[in-house]
């Protein structure tokens, strides 16, 4: 899809630096909240989601409330694999540069416990995992090659065990979770830090009508935490801080105990 038409904005420049960053799943949930803190952190962004209404919506008001252009528009759905590099491209072009990827994307389809759909796995997998190497990979040949930059993806508490409510779910977010390590491992040695976000539940879109929530936190904390970790250069964070202790116990709870667990 091509991008809401906007002015571009001002360019960079060694007495005015800006920096850059691309969020992919901006239009709701943590995306528009990262979005937000990020314009008033100083950020020139590109931000992408499918529902084209609610992106530019939110551009408007990024735009509006700093009196110039700070964020721009791209509607865009992540499996569409091939229409991807170009975009990227674009989109670098129209920033100037890019110092900081967001992926952020991601889907829940749970089936129920004596279900099985490989459409909605297939749905949830290409979504969360694919689009994400999708975008990923490209990104990080990118700041290797200028290295410096910043990668944060958006994975969750639960990629750390198999759990039986939303196995493909589950299986998703283990995949990026260690996938981002990976890339980690490999750019660090260039100047490029990742970052993995494991939020537990956020009151989000994702979370409505579900079963068995707790400790829900609102979007905006779980984007302060994120970007304070942004700041600091880290390499995981958790939000709230508190599911980092909890998913110690869980991920050392014997297979023969965890299996007859409903959560």
């Amino acid at each position: 899809m091509p991008p809401i038409t906007t002015p571009l904005p001002r360019r960079a420049t060694p007495l005015q630096p800006r920096r850059r960053a691309i969020i992919v799943g901006a239009s709701s949930g943590i995306g528009l909240t990262l979005a937000r803190r990020l314009a008033r952190e100083g950020y020139t962004l590109a931000l992408l989601a499918r529902r084209a209404d609610l992106l530019a919506s939110l551009c408007e008001e990024i735009n509006n409330a700093a009196g110039e252009t700070r964020a721009l528009a791209y509607p865009h759905d992540v499996t569409d694999y091939d229409t991807l590099p170009d975009l990227l491209q674009r989109i670098v072009a129209d920033l100037g540069g890019l110092d900081l990827f967001i992926y952020n994307t991601g889907i829940s389809l749970p089936v129920g416990l004596k279900k099985y759909d490989f459409e909605k796995d297939r749905r949830t997998t290409e979504v969360n995992y694919l689009g994400a190497l999708a975008w990923l990979n490209p990104v990080a040949a990118m700041f290797q090659s200028l290295k410096a930059g910043q990668i944060v993806g958006l994975s969750s508490v639960a990629g750390e065990r198999g759990r039986v409510g939303n196995p493909s779910y589950n299986a998703s977010k283990a995949a990026l979770t260690c996938y981002l390590e990976a890339m980690r491992n490999r750019l660090s040695r260039y100047g490029v830090n990742v970052l993995t976000a494991k939020p537990g539940f956020v009151d989000t879109d994702m979370i409505l009508g579900a079963k068995g929530t707790f400790w829900v936190i609102p979007a905006e904390q779980a984007a302060a935490d994120i970007c304070r970790a942004i700041r600091k250069r880290r390499q995981e964070v958790y939000t709230p801080a508190r599911w980092r202790w909890v998913m110690l116990i869980v991920r050392n709870i014997p297979s023969f105990i965890f299996r007859r667990l409903i959560f």
